[in-house]
């Protein structure tokens, strides 16, 4: 029952920025980019909920680390786990920058039991992401609150709108930055 649901959550979280006066406009933004992913980079954990649909109220926890996409590339892997009382659902992300946007996939892509990232943007603390499994399609929001709280919004087109289905708040870990950071 809970898995189902979270193939459709897949691995959610994750986002990044830089800038070059002397880089083109594509690898300027690309740049930029690459910054805001490295500033979520780190072990992120939260509550979330479920808002709307058959599940809605259920609670949850996630317990999420994210780092730079393999290879050099700009955009980012996400790695954890997700909890429902007692169930726990691996979640897994990769979301890389493919020319004008990104691709990707939570958990398997949408051939499996997860979702495909098909487009996506980063402006400023934000990043939006286009997420499609069948005949879904709908965008996760994910913002930055200051250098430690991020907010993530997974929403469905429903008709001619955008229904919020999932609300999630992480917080950094800040013990595993300060054990990292000892030498």
């Amino acid at each position: 029952m809970f898995s189902r649901f979270f193939s459709l959550f897949g691995g959610l979280a994750a986002v990044t920025f830089a800038a070059s006066s002397a880089l083109a406009p594509e690898a300027l933004a690309a740049s930029r980019d690459q910054v805001f992913f490295q500033s979520v980079s780190g072990i992120w954990k939260g509550p979330g909920e479920i808002v709307a649909g058959k599940y809605k109220g259920t609670k949850f926890t996630c317990h999420l680390t994210g780092e730079s996409a393999p290879g050099g590339e700009t955009g980012m892997k996400l790695d954890g786990t997700c909890r429902v009382g007692v169930f726990k659902q691996p979640m897994s992300a990769v979301i890389t920058h493919n020319g004008k946007g990104y691709q990707g996939k939570f958990l398997d892509g949408a051939e499996g039991k997860g979702l495909d990232i098909i487009s996506g943007s980063v402006s400023g603390d934000k990043v939006v992401m286009g997420i499609n499994r069948a005949k879904l399609n709908g965008a996760m929001v994910a913002s930055l609150r200051g250098d430690n709280k991020m907010n993530i919004t997974i929403s469905v087109k429903v008709e001619d709108q955008m229904v919020p289905v999932i609300g999630l708040t992480l917080d950094r870990d800040m013990d595993s930055i300060a054990v990292g950071s000892i030498r």
